[in-house]
């Protein structure tokens, strides 16, 4: 009996993970590619054919592009050069898009204004550059975001429904997965102590909602350092013990964060805390690389919600192992910051369950390097070597 129900069990573990992934994959390959045409050059619309090109899964195929010849003599790529935008009714006429994607910065005196009417009228969608590349990319644009849609944007905080069933999930799955990984985390702490010397646990200081700091509790997986240390991992490999490898690629060391989830400092989906030591690093990079538009205050966006156990960034793109891929996260935490509901949480726990069950990092995306002007700064900073 006991076997019986081991293997339904499994069965059933083995359906809800594996059959969504199929039914999503059966629709993408159902779905007709969605064509788009891009007007306008400049860094908005080549981060929205790299986003497209570096995600051949998608159902869509960029038809082209047209806008000002000088800002388009380095061609996009999977996006070839079509014309002026005194073409536009013609190429729309003979490329035939369902989309059609507005990138350019200057708008006043360039933006085909009828032309585009007549599109929306013939059933064409016009979609702004920078929604385009959030729906595409599953991330925030920083070079492009502004104040406006934080300031104009209703509650920052998100329907107080879904923040009551985000946190009701969150209780659920914390109290749940302590009682079923009791057993597992007995195991574990044995082999961490028989692996290597030192404590089982590992308590760092970390900033969560509203700044509030911390103690973010995990499994170790570091032999002890001697001296500063960088936060990321690519620059502790040397220390990661045997054990702790294993525990870093299933994730087994975040268990302990259920505790964290209990007492309120965390949920279980949310932005990663960062740590304590490296939060006036972040927050001084994003409030003054140029490009950037530092006028909005990035990093208090990201403290609006709880810190999470698995998030946005981490199924999108996995360990940051540098300053550059941690602000790369960013991007990633401002877009679940942005749109974030209870059915979001419930695809990130899915798709961290598929991560946690296969064993291997979330895949990589382009990652824009931090300008010149500020490597001083992080030069100067200790922790983050």
């Amino acid at each position: 009996m006991t076997s019986r129900l081991m293997t339904q069990a499994l069965l059933v573990g083995a359906a809800a993970v594996g059959l969504p992934a199929l039914v999503s994959q059966a629709v993408r390959r159902s779905r007709r590619k969605e064509r788009v045409l891009i007007l306008g050059g400049g860094r908005l619309a080549r981060a929205l054919a790299e986003a497209v090109d570096a995600r051949p899964h998608l159902a869509c195929e960029l038809l082209g592009v047209l806008g000002d010849p000088a800002e388009l003599a380095e061609p996009l790529p999977g996006c070839p050069y079509l014309g002026p935008l005194s073409t536009f009714t013609e190429v729309v006429r003979r490329t035939r898009p369902d989309h059609v994607v507005v990138t350019l910065a200057e708008r006043r005196s360039q933006l085909p204004v009828p032309d585009l009417f007549g599109s929306r009228l013939g059933g064409i969608v016009v979609e702004e550059g920078v929604q385009a590349y959030e729906r595409i990319a599953g991330k925030v644009s920083l070079e492009h975001l502004g104040a406006a849609p934080w300031i104009f944007g209703g509650d920052l905080r998100g329907p107080a429904l879904d923040r009551a069933l985000s946190r009701g999930l969150s209780m659920l799955a914390a109290a749940l997965g302590l009682v079923v990984a009791a057993p597992f985390l007995a195991l574990l702490i044995l082999a961490i102590k028989l692996d290597s010397p030192g404590p089982v646990e590992f308590v760092q200081r970390r900033v969560g909602r509203s700044g509030r700091v911390f103690d973010l509790l995990k499994l170790r997986t570091m032999h002890a350092a001697h001296g500063p240390v960088s936060e990321w991992a690519g620059g502790n490999h040397e220390r990661i013990t045997r054990v702790g490898r294993w525990l870093r690629k299933f994730r087994l060391d975040e268990l302990p964060q259920f505790i964290n989830v209990l007492r309120g400092d965390m949920d279980v989906v949310g932005p990663r805390p960062h740590p304590e030591t490296n939060r006036n690093l972040l927050d001084i990079v994003l409030r003054n690389t140029p490009d950037w538009g530092g006028a909005v205050p990035y990093y208090s966006l990201r403290c609006l919600v709880r810190p999470g156990i698995t998030g946005w960034a981490q199924v999108r793109y996995g360990y940051a192992d540098n300053l550059e891929e941690e602000i790369e996260k960013v991007r990633y935490d401002l877009y679940y910051v942005k749109h974030r509901s209870f059915w979001l949480d419930l695809r990130i726990l899915l798709e961290t369950v598929v991560t946690v069950v296969r064993g291997r990092d979330s895949g990589r995306t382009i990652v824009r390097p931090i300008p010149a002007a500020l490597r001083s700064v992080v030069a100067d900073h200790p922790r983050a070597a």
